[in-house]
């Protein structure tokens, strides 16, 4: 597990060019773990808690939002070619609650029933 929070900490600065530099060094990040990844048959899950630098200015128009939003995050997964595992988000209704159970999911473990969300593999 890696947190990656440039884009987390940069976003709250409202300093637009630091936010896509912040982006773009945690996508150079994440392309050298995915690399890692392929080569060792390791699967490799992306996602976010919640959504910031992808709004940069206030409803205002003029200054900059600093806060966190609400918006849709992404959450992606990449498993090694000889993996039966599919990765299936159901009609772009999944939810945060869905990320631990589709890893345990991967891993063969049991989901808890207290659990909310549903595993994305099929």
């Amino acid at each position: 597990m890696c947190n990656f929070a440039p884009p987390d900490m940069v976003g709250h600065t409202g300093i637009y060019d630091a936010a896509v530099e912040a982006i773009a060094a945690t996508d150079r990040a994440i392309g050298v773990i995915y690399e890692a990844c392929k080569e060792h048959g390791y699967a490799l899950f992306v996602t976010a808690d919640h959504g910031n630098a992808e709004k940069m200015v206030s409803d205002d128009g003029l200054s900059p939002h600093t806060a966190h939003t609400c918006s849709r995050v992404p959450f992606a997964m990449a498993v090694p070619k000889d993996s039966d595992k599919e990765f299936v988000p159901e009609d772009d209704k999944h939810a945060l609650c869905d990320v631990a159970p589709t890893v345990l999911s991967y891993m063969g473990l049991d989901v808890p029933e207290n659990m909310t969300g549903h595993s994305l593999l099929k």
